[in-house]
């Protein structure tokens, strides 16, 4: 009698693991090491984000990138006043490719590039007070530069804007005053005008169940 070739015992392990899946999937997990890590990407993760968008928040969802993906949906609480363009733009980049879903919330404020880092959650929510501010990008006092230096910094933050209103033009349906008021001052939304425009998708809490574990990042 012939023995049973690696690649037809290992087709019988499988299918066994499968029936005692059906069974009762902790015997699964006793069989097979890997069953615990697929049965922890059935439930949902949460986590709570603030802070100035800048290198150290980078830093800080870099570190959390691996525990988001563990799960089916990381559910992240953001509240921010805005930071750095290009750290914002780094955070929206990389949260929107994590195999992961993302959904985002706001329970006071996200304002300035913190906007462009919400974006990147494919499901976006805010408590009914929530409010969310966007703003072309600024920079501190220049009256003693040049005028050569101060082009510099001019060129750079029309090319900051370029990058961040391509974002905001992708997501959101804003209407000419609102655009208008962006162009010159500080644009004010409040959850319900966000609804409106397509920045939240629907106005809600962030309400972990009971005994959730949250993670601060």
């Amino acid at each position: 009698m012939h023995g049973k070739s690696s690649a037809s015992a290992m087709r019988e392990i499988n299918c066994a693991g499968a029936a005692l899946a059906l069974a009762d999937p902790a015997l699964l997990e006793s069989v097979q090491p890997w069953a615990g890590a697929m049965k922890n990407l059935e439930h949902d993760a949460f986590f709570v984000l603030s802070g100035d968008v800048n290198s150290d928040m980078v830093r800080r969802i870099f570190e959390a990138a691996d525990a988001m993906t563990q799960h089916a949906t990381a559910h992240l609480l953001l509240q921010s006043h805005g930071g750095y363009v290009s750290d914002g733009i780094c955070l929206y980049n990389l949260l929107r490719k994590l195999p992961v879903e993302i959904a985002m919330y706001n329970a006071g404020a996200v304002a300035s590039i913190a906007v462009i880092v919400f974006l990147a959650g494919q499901h976006r929510k805010a408590s009914a007070s929530a409010r969310f501010m966007i703003h072309k990008s600024q920079t501190s006092s220049t009256s003693e530069l040049g005028p050569d230096a101060l082009q510099v910094i001019v060129d750079g933050l029309r090319a900051d804007d370029l990058r961040t209103e391509q974002i905001l033009k992708q997501h959101l349906h804003l209407s000419a005053a609102h655009w208008s008021v962006h162009a010159c001052s500080d644009l004010h939304l409040t959850s319900n005008e966000a609804l409106q425009v397509g920045l939240i998708d629907e106005i809600a809490d962030f309400t972990p169940p009971r005994g959730q574990r949250i993670t601060c990042i």
